[in-house]
């Protein structure tokens, strides 16, 4: 288990065993009226003239408090719970607060977590983790209402969900242009934690853009004001009522909050939540390519000074990447006018575009730079790939071991051909093992040469000289990547 738990906040209590978990949550904004959308005003920002600051600053978060707190509700649920034990979490050994305790088989269990309203007619926004599976959910307010709420859509890639209850002109807190946020701003935090509702915190944006490893969409706001279990769904916002994230999740050794949490920023809610209220589900855009990180050593490898951009792996058959004439080895230097600095970059960029529009790659092919357009379609759904096997044989100049591919090998790998060569082994330390070649890998090509088996690949090695690079493109669980290997 890892010291570090990544910590998903909602409480919990089993109703059996009474354990108890907490998930924490984000942020949100100010109240808006939802016939004329115009926000009303928290003023806070021009507080308690002539006081001192500190006086101004305690009267700003007084007002941001009163202004907030009526939107912000507490969010109790019941899930049935089957399998018993503590569960491993998917992402890097990390553990949601979720999975901190073991769970008894076949138990009804409660969890509390934290939302707000974002449509006066009801709708309220929390995670996903606080209501997932549940069988029963009560929205609490702060007038003392208890209501009755129902799932509308979930969307697990970014822990986002929206709950409806029967009510209405309900005050809606507004969401900020979550881009304009600064490392350095203050924000509060309001929830739930611990079961203990209407609670805020203060802090400010510590980092911005953060990576976390919890999945392909990672771009959280970092804040050190105190969210705790109970907290999870729960609006992050401005001195002025502003939500600017959703408190998600922290970073923790101990389970409670040590200064590192995490908010999904406003600007991604936003379009998520409008979605899952029109449509009940998330519609993201797809290209069909595969891409990867230029790394130094690919980027000597394509005759590249810089590691600007980002490496095109794989092309999907049939895909807008293919009938837009995009080739594996294309290096996109920017989409829609926007660098792409990261892989990263260009998976929000294109998630967040429309389904049907267009899109302008800027790329480099060979060294030589052009402009492709290429249609934007709907992201499939993902699918699972096949762990390969292990076998050992041909041992090659490069410290790999490597064996023919056979009809079975290719469906365990999800190959459509027998074509390449099977890495069965990497040798500790040589060019290959420094270069990230796995076991498990099929080479398909070496130096942009076509590799159809081990026989093409040990007579393409044999040819190498001392101190060159080698670029390898191999099927790594069935998606394509190019690796540079630096020979000594």
């Amino acid at each position: 288990m890892s010291s570090e738990k990544r910590t998903r906040l909602g409480f919990v209590q089993g109703l059996a065993a009474g354990l108890a978990l907490l998930l924490i949550s984000g942020g949100t904004s100010g109240f808006t009226n939802a016939e004329t959308g115009v926000a009303q005003q928290a003023g806070t920002r021009s507080a308690a003239q002539g006081g001192s600051p500190a006086e101004s600053l305690s009267n700003a978060f007084a007002r941001v408090a009163k202004l907030v707190e009526p939107s912000v509700v507490n969010i109790s649920s019941e899930q049935i719970v089957r399998g018993g034990g503590a569960s491993r979490d998917p992402f890097g050994g990390l553990l949601p607060f979720d999975f901190f305790f073991d769970i008894p088989r076949d138990q009804m269990q409660k969890s509390l977590g934290s939302g707000f309203v974002v449509d006066s007619r009801g709708y309220i926004l929390t995670n996903d983790h606080v209501v997932k599976d549940a069988t029963s959910i009560k929205v609490s307010f702060q007038d003392g209402r208890e209501l009755t709420g129902t799932v509308v859509g979930m969307d697990s890639l970014t822990d986002l969900a929206v709950v409806k209850v029967n009510a209405g002109n309900l005050p809606v807190l507004k969401l900020a242009d979550s881009d304009t946020v600064r490392v350095g701003d203050w924000v509060l935090a309001f929830g739930s934690p611990f079961g203990l509702e209407q609670t805020m915190t203060a802090g400010i944006i510590s980092a911005k853009g953060r990576y976390i490893g919890a999945g392909t969409y990672d771009n959280f706001l970092q804040t050190d004001a105190a969210i705790n279990p109970g907290n999870s769904g729960g609006p992050l916002v401005n001195l002025d009522g502003e939500v600017v994230g959703i408190n998600t999740m922290i970073f923790s050794q101990s389970g409670g909050f040590q200064g590192v949490g995490f908010a999904t920023p406003a600007a991604m809610a936003g379009n998520i939540y409008r979605q899952l209220i029109d449509h009940g589900k998330v519609t993201r855009g797809w290209l069909g390519v595969g891409i990867q990180e230029l790394t130094p050593a690919l980027a000597k490898s394509f005759g590249m000074k810089t590691t600007d951009g980002v490496l095109v792996s794989n092309v999907e058959p049939g895909s807008p990447a293919e009938k837009a004439g995009l080739r594996p080895g294309d290096i996109i230097l920017s989409y829609n006018g926007n660098p792409t600095d990261d892989t990263r970059d260009l998976s929000l960029a294109v998630a967040e575009s429309r389904v049907g529009t267009s899109a302008k790659l800027e790329i480099l092919r060979d060294g030589k730079p052009m402009t492709v357009q290429t249609p934007v379609g709907e992201r499939p759904a993902e699918t699972a790939s096949t762990t390969p096997p292990t076998e050992r044989r041909n041992q090659g100049k490069l410290g790999l071991t490597v064996d023919d591919l056979d009809a079975n090998s290719a469906r365990q790998l999800n190959i459509p051909s027998t074509n390449g060569a099977l890495v069965t082994d990497v040798e500790p330390g040589s060019p290959a093992d420094r270069g990230g070649v796995r076991p498990g890998d099929v080479v398909r090509e070496i130096n942009r040469k076509p590799v159809n088996n081990v026989a093409e690949l040990q007579s393409a090695i044999a040819g190498l000289q001392s101190g060159s690079t080698v670029l390898l493109l191999v099927i790594r669980q069935g998606q394509p990547m190019f690796l540079a290997l630096e020979l000594s």
